[in-house]
């Protein structure tokens, strides 16, 4: 398959990860730079995986009012107050919040999930597959490709962000690491609606 070097440079740019590891995932990933930006992070040589091990103890906690019907708040935390201070970094922990009264999420990761919502969740969604009529043998198949669904509308992490769908919320944060130069993680969220 033939990589264009425009597709290598861009997944260069998210990751931080050199030429040809770039190309040999994009190769792997059949031009998929979505899954190639995860073959790497399997590999533990994105940037971003490079800084994830790192504990992050300052931040900022961010806030999005929406029409003052949703509100939201969001502690984000990184590794230095220098950082914290950083104007990219306020920024991403406004577009976060931002996201976060838009999407809905319910949980920061897939980790988050309970045991018991999983296993609700599984029930559910193989009682749909089996009402479809296909054969037993495919149905374990069905429900984790639903459960993908699942874990991409309730997981912020996995949701595709709001300003740019193309890529996750997982992945806006990786660039900034990238950018910044050190880890970032959501720690918690809490989103406020009139009503509920």
């Amino acid at each position: 398959m033939n990589i264009s070097a425009e597709l290598v440079k861009e997944l260069r740019e998210k990751t931080g990860v050199g030429f040809m590891e770039c190309k040999a995932a994009l190769r792997e990933a059949k031009g998929n730079l979505e899954e190639a930006v995860t073959v790497l992070r399997k590999k533990g040589l994105s940037a971003g995986a490079k800084k994830a091990h790192r504990e992050t103890k300052d931040g900022l906690i961010g806030s999005y009012v929406h029409n003052g019907k949703i509100g939201v708040l969001v502690e984000v935390n990184c590794e230095t107050d220098f950082v914290a201070r950083n104007t990219d970094f306020q920024t991403l922990v406004k577009d976060i919040a931002m996201h976060i009264a838009a999407s809905d999420p319910r949980f920061v990761r897939k980790e988050d999930v309970g045991e018991d919502v999983l296993a609700k969740e599984r029930e559910i969604l193989m009682a749909q597959a089996r009402a479809t009529g296909k054969p037993e043998n495919v149905l374990g198949k069905i429900v984790e490709g639903r459960m993908s669904k699942f874990y991409s509308e309730t997981c912020l992490l996995e949701q595709p962000f709001v300003k740019d769908p193309s890529i996750t919320v997982r992945d806006h944060i990786a660039i900034h690491i990238q950018k910044i130069g050190e880890n970032i993680q959501v720690h918690r969220f809490v989103r406020f609606r009139v009503g509920e």
